[in-house]
Parts: C-alpha cells; structure tokens; sequence
C-alpha cells in the first residue's frame, strides 16, 4: 500500500530554539495519528511543515495524496454570510460534498444566513470543518479540531473522522487530550528542545 503522507527526519527550529527533530511519520489510508504536547513544543509548526506552509529546519515531506489543513485561520471572510463564504469555497474546491450538505452534515446549515463575524468559536470550527468536507483532500492536517465543540459536535466530529479513515482518508491532529479515535497512534513532541548554538 502506497503512504499518503511520508516525512524523514523533521526537525523544526523557531529563533535560536529547536522545537523537535528526528521526526519520522508515515501515513497510510485510515491512518489517525494524534499529536500531543505542551503548548509551544511545535504541533501546528508540524502541520504547517506537512501541509508544505512551513519548510523543515532539516528533514524532508514527501506527499502523494492532496491535503487539507484545517486551523485557526479558517478563510472566511468576516463580513459574508456563512452560506455565502461556504458556497464560495465550495465553487473553487469543487469536491464531492455541496456546502448545504456539509453544513446540514455538521449542524450548521440554520446559520447559513449569519454573517461569520457573528459565529462562536464552536460553529467557526464546524464551518471550517464543513469547508474541508467539500474538498477532495485524502489528507486532513487538524489543528485541535475539537476545540470550542459541545459534547453534540465532538459525537458528529468523531464519525466524520471515522467516516473519512473508513473511505481510505488519513488523519494528522493535534489534541491536548485523549480523543476517542479508534486504533489512532499517538506522535508526543517534547516539552524541551535544545537551544541551536
């Protein structure tokens, strides 16, 4: 089976630190690797650099699979309705989830007719979410997908990770907690990195 996702020997440095290195990970389909670690320790520094956002400090990505990265930086725009925002996003990726789908799927579509900016952090991250689903990426690249998710969201979220692993999708997450994914491997990013001298 070919990986979807391979990288050697990643190491990452932000100023005079170096956050991680000698990091290798291998995704095949239904993969689910959960990244965890203290605040600042490099996890969405890691998605960035898989995604191909952020160049390694040393190691190389190699991707064979298309990606979607789902962070804070959500790519709606403030003043658009969610219905708008989404649809617009759904012309371009052109993927096989409609944006009314993915809403309905996620719980969102009665705040289809609400600007963005009035969104809490919860529905930002389900618009986010459903953004990805209209996509065709085979890789989801999540930065804490869960945060700001009632006990309802983190149910629907789960299934449509499982959903995702199950149709031969992989999965690269950062979490502060255990998370209920089935047979997900756990990646942890030291809480110390040596200064580079």
């Amino acid at each position: 089976m070919q990986a979807q996702l391979v990288a050697r020997d990643i190491a990452c440095r932000r100023g005079d630190r170096l956050l991680f290195r000698g990091l290798d990970l291998t995704l095949l389909a239904g993969d689910a690797v959960h990244v965890r670690g203290p605040n600042g320790c490099g996890k969405t520094s890691l998605l960035r650099i898989l995604a191909g956002l952020l160049r390694p400090f040393a190691g190389a990505v190699e991707r064979s699979a298309s990606l979607g990265l789902v962070d804070d930086r959500c790519a709606l725009p403030d003043s658009w309705t969610l219905g708008q925002a989404l649809g617009f996003w759904s012309r371009i990726d052109r993927g096989p989830v409609p944006a009314a789908a993915a809403a309905d799927r996620l719980g969102i579509a009665p705040l289809l007719h609400v600007p963005v900016r009035f969104l809490s952090t919860g529905q930002r991250r389900r618009a986010a979410l459903a953004r990805l689903l209209g996509q065709s990426a085979q890789v989801w690249l999540l930065d804490e997908p869960f945060n700001g998710l009632d006990a309802d969201g983190e149910t629907v979220l789960t299934g449509i990770l499982q959903a995702h692993r199950d149709a031969g999708g992989s999965v690269v997450l950062t979490a502060h907690r255990m998370l209920p994914l089935a047979s997900s491997a756990v990646l942890d990013l030291p809480a110390h990195a040596p200064r580079c001298d």
